[in-house]
Parts: structure tokens; C-alpha cells; sequence
């Protein structure tokens, strides 16, 4: 399967890669994000979505969990010490501390999000990293096109193809939630052509 990859950032602009191409400069900070793994709106005179990675553990049971990897890595520990092995409380303590950044990582991570807005003449699909940077490309919605590219091998993609150019979005969303989104935002555009009797 022939991948696309990611726009290379160089002295904050984006470079054209695999026929994807920047619209706008490098912002440094696009917003808080909101939650949700993907939230659509539609209007007659638009559509907005923000489409976040899932996050099946919240701070809530992050510390629950912890407090069990602690708790039981704690007492074995002491057995083994109490056996002689002291030298095995250190390797519990070291399983603690790879959970713990482990899971540090994937939250990080789960802070990337990505927003698709419809409004007027123009579509925008902003990136919005873990650091705060952001990436955008515009898009003229009468000519925008919604694909979702299935793979032989398993696996779908979810694009914006225009006049040669091609986006891949939403990587992080699972393929029924690509066909979905690409189902909601395929019929905002239709709407959009259809309201100017395209």
C-alpha cells in the first residue's frame, strides 16, 4: 500500500510531500482541545468537527490503577525481602516507575486533535500536535472530495482529495469511525454544491 506522509515542517512552512500541500504558515498554538473521540456538528451553512484520539483510561482510573500496581508490587516486594531476595524490591520498583511513563507517553500523545471547518467558501483541516503547534490546509469545498481508502491488507484511510492534492486526517480514529465521519462530512459537502446548484 503506497503511504502519504507527513508535511515536513522547515523554518515553520511545511513542504509539499506525496501531494499534500500546506495552505497556511505554522501557528504556534491552535486552542485547547476539546473531548471526545470524534464530535460533528452540521449546518446548513457549514459543518465543524474536532476529531480527538481515544483515551479508554482517565485520570480517575489512571490513579486507581496505579495505586493497585504500587499496592501489589509493594507487597511481593516485601516477601521477597522478607525471604532474603532483597534485590527483587528494586526490579517491583522498576516495573512501577516503566507503567507509570508508559502511560505519561500515551496521554502526551492523546493530546493531539485535529478540527475539519466548513464555513462559506472554505475548508480548513487544522492539526493541532501534542506541543502545541499546529498545521493547517485549506481546501475550496466545492471541489473537495472525501475518500476512505480501504487496504487489501486491513486498514482504511481517511482523505481530501483536490485538483491532485490529497490530505490523509483522522489516522487515530478506528476504520468505523473514518467511515462514519466520511459519511457525515461527505453529505455536508454534497449539501454545499447542492446550495449552489453544483
Amino acid at each position: 500500500m503506497t503511504q502519504t506522509q507527513e508535511p515536513n515542517t522547515v523554518d515553520g512552512r511545511a513542504n509539499r510531500d506525496e501531494g499534500e500541500r500546506q495552505a497556511g504558515e505554522d501557528a504556534p498554538v491552535c486552542g485547547a482541545a476539546r473531548h471526545g473521540r470524534e464530535h460533528a456538528q452540521g449546518e446548513s451553512e457549514g459543518f465543524s468537527a474536532i476529531l480527538t484520539p481515544h483515551r479508554s483510561l482517565g485520570s480517575r482510573g489512571f490513579l486507581i490503577l496505579m495505586v493497585i500496581v504500587c499496592t501489589v508490587s509493594f507487597g511481593a516486594g516485601m516477601l521477597f525481602w522478607a525471604a532474603g531476595a532483597w534485590p527483587v524490591l528494586g526490579f517491583f520498583g522498576l516495573d512501577v516507575a516503566l507503567v507509570y511513563v508508559a502511560f505519561r507517553i500515551n496521554y502526551r500523545a492523546a493530546r493531539l486533535y485535529e478540527t475539519v471547518e466548513l464555513a462559506g467558501d472554505r475548508l480548513v483541516v487544522t492539526r493541532v500536535e501534542p506541543s502545541g503547534r499546529c498545521r493547517r490546509w485549506a481546501f475550496h469545498p466545492y471541489w473537495a472530495q472525501v475518500h476512505v481508502e480501504e487496504s487489501p491488507r486491513g486498514g482504511v484511510r481517511l482523505m481530501l482529495a483536490s485538483h491532485g492534492r490529497r490530505l490523509v486526517f483522522g489516522h487515530f480514529l478506528s476504520d468505523e469511525e473514518k467511515r462514519d465521519f466520511a459519511s457525515a462530512f461527505g453529505a455536508a459537502l454534497r449539501g454545499y454544491r447542492g446550495s449552489l446548484g453544483g
